[in-house]
């Protein structure tokens, strides 16, 4: 794997912002500038500035943002972390429609609460218990709707544990984290995580039972995977 680039700034006009250009122009300068797998901590920085920056990136692929009270995170992705994602996603696609399950999936959305001064993206989500409450809609306002009941992140790099206390404070009932060997399921009790063995939104589903197939993306390619989940989903009653 590339190691991770990190690149940490100290707020109003850092090097290389240029005070020719606003903080917000020479910050989103910067983002376009950023390999894959790197990531960009900003300190100080208001929560219009976080809602200005997610304005001016809009839905922009490769990109996950986080703030918590004042700090913004910025990171880049690579492919093979997106094609980790996708997987999961077509696995649980593939779960809901053959166990007839209803599942919201609002990918990467931007799950905030200004209040709080939180928020993030995850590199999927679903809504499965609180799906009913969600129906067809599409569009979600975190300051009255429920937090999806679980979070994906893709960790190739070790670099989602800073998101925990924000997924905790947001309400993100379980968290599935992968790091490129093994995934690791979090159920939140009494605003922490816990690692768990199975999944309280899914149980027919185990980190070991994910953990596998996730894996077999470095030797199979992803209709391959998905044949042998649905082979195995026969095999449950």
């Amino acid at each position: 794997m590339p190691n991770l680039q990190e690149i940490s700034m100290s707020p109003r006009l850092p090097p290389p912002f240029s005070a020719e250009k606003s903080e917000q122009e020479s910050l989103r300068e910067l983002i376009e500038k950023l390999p894959p797998d790197s990531h960009l901590t900003v300190h100080e920085q208001t929560w219009k500035d976080y809602e200005n920056l997610l304005e001016a990136v809009g839905e922009a692929s490769g990109l996950r943002i986080s703030y918590d009270g004042g700090t913004l995170q910025i990171m880049t992705l690579s492919a093979e972390h997106e094609s980790y994602a996708q997987t999961v996603i077509r696995l649980i696609s593939l779960l809901s429609v053959f166990r007839r399950i209803e599942i919201g999936f609002f990918g990467s959305a931007t799950i905030k609460k200004s209040r709080l001064e939180k928020g993030t993206e995850p590199d999927a989500c679903f809504y499965i218990q609180t799906a009913a409450q969600i129906g067809n809609r599409i569009n979600l306002d975190f300051s009255v709707d429920p937090a999806p009941d679980v979070a994906v992140e893709i960790d190739l790099h070790h670099e989602s544990l800073y998101k925990f206390p924000i997924y905790a404070a947001l309400g993100v009932s379980e968290i599935w984290r992968y790091d490129g060997r093994k995934l690791e399921i979090h159920h939140l009790e009494n605003g922490k995580y816990i690692t768990e063995e199975r999944s309280a939104a899914l149980p027919v589903l185990t980190a070991e039972l994910l953990t596998d197939f996730l894996n077999r993306s470095r030797t199979e390619t992803q209709s391959k995977i998905l044949f042998a989940f649905e082979d195995w989903l026969k095999t449950q009653k």
